[in-house]
């Protein structure tokens, strides 16, 4: 069930895109910074959220995460929530996602 609305959302998308009818959720347009930022602890920006972010994956996409790092985002976010998906579940899922990132990490971006 969860597929086949990702895939309506994402083909709904596409027709829009193809009728050349502005999507409704746009991605965003500014640029995070590229190097870490440092904090006192007295203000972090990086906590700061956008004001055109209207959904999650507005989010995902200014933190330019990626798919990973955005199916975490996205469970945490409704952890618990979702009627086809209890926390035990929700939680192995995140668990699943944070596993295959840090393998890419180890992999790919020579991480311990």
């Amino acid at each position: 069930m969860y597929c086949a609305k990702m895939n309506e959302a994402h083909l709904q998308k596409e027709m829009e895109l193809q009728e050349g009818v502005e999507p409704q959720s746009k991605a965003m347009a500014f640029t995070v910074p590229a190097a870490p930022e440092k904090s006192d602890g007295s203000d972090a920006r990086y906590y700061d959220v956008p004001p055109e972010a209207k959904e999650l994956q507005d989010l995902i996409s200014y933190k330019n995460m990626n798919a990973q790092i955005g199916a975490v985002f996205s469970e945490c976010y409704r952890y618990g929530q979702a009627e086809h998906c209890d926390k035990l579940r929700g939680a192995k899922k995140m668990k699943f996602y944070i596993d295959a990132e840090l393998l890419r990490l180890q992999m790919y971006e020579g991480g311990e």
